[in-house]
């Protein structure tokens, strides 16, 4: 199954108004749920079966456990800053643009003040241009993605604060 194929069973499902589909093929098992009618998100979950061969098992290197115990001292100090902080995230996989068009401006820059349905960028998902429009209002606080660069459904795109 491929990626377009997994893109139009989640539109189909999402408007069927189903509540949960779980698809099982031979290597692949595909569950997606749809919150309430009224707006609630959709949640799929992709999970990839690989025949097992027998292998030696590989050695694991040392040093990634002394990474995550310096990393998560800076996370915590992180999510205290970033905790009033809202997360807009792409709704959709494809190409994240923060132009209209390649002569034109940014849609937002960082300390741009935005309002509940400013067009925040735009996604090009199999030759369509969707724009992504703010469901909150407030100052945008960072960019997370660059420009012309591929996102994930679900993937983090700007932090706006909302005070």
């Amino acid at each position: 199954m491929d990626l377009k194929e997994i893109q139009n069973l989640i539109k189909f499902v999402a408007k069927s108004g189903a509540n949960e589909v779980k698809l099982e093929m031979d290597d692949i098992k595909i569950t997606i749920r749809t919150g309430e009618p009224d707006g609630g998100k959709t949640e799929t979950t992709y999970i990839q079966h690989v025949p097992s061969m027998p292998s030696t098992p590989q050695p694991q290197p040392s040093a990634v456990p002394a990474a995550t115990e310096a990393a998560a001292p800076k996370a915590a100090e992180g999510s205290e800053e970033n905790s009033k902080l809202i997360t807009v995230k792409s709704p959709i996989i494809g190409t994240f643009y923060r132009k209209p068009a390649p002569d034109k401006p940014v849609f937002v820059e960082v300390g741009d003040s935005v309002g509940i349905g400013d067009v925040l960028c735009v996604i090009e998902a199999m030759k369509l241009f969707n724009e992504i429009e703010s469901e909150v209002s407030g100052k945008i606080v960072k960019v997370l993605v660059d420009d012309s660069s591929p996102v994930e459904f679900d993937q983090p795109l700007f932090l706006v604060d909302p005070s």
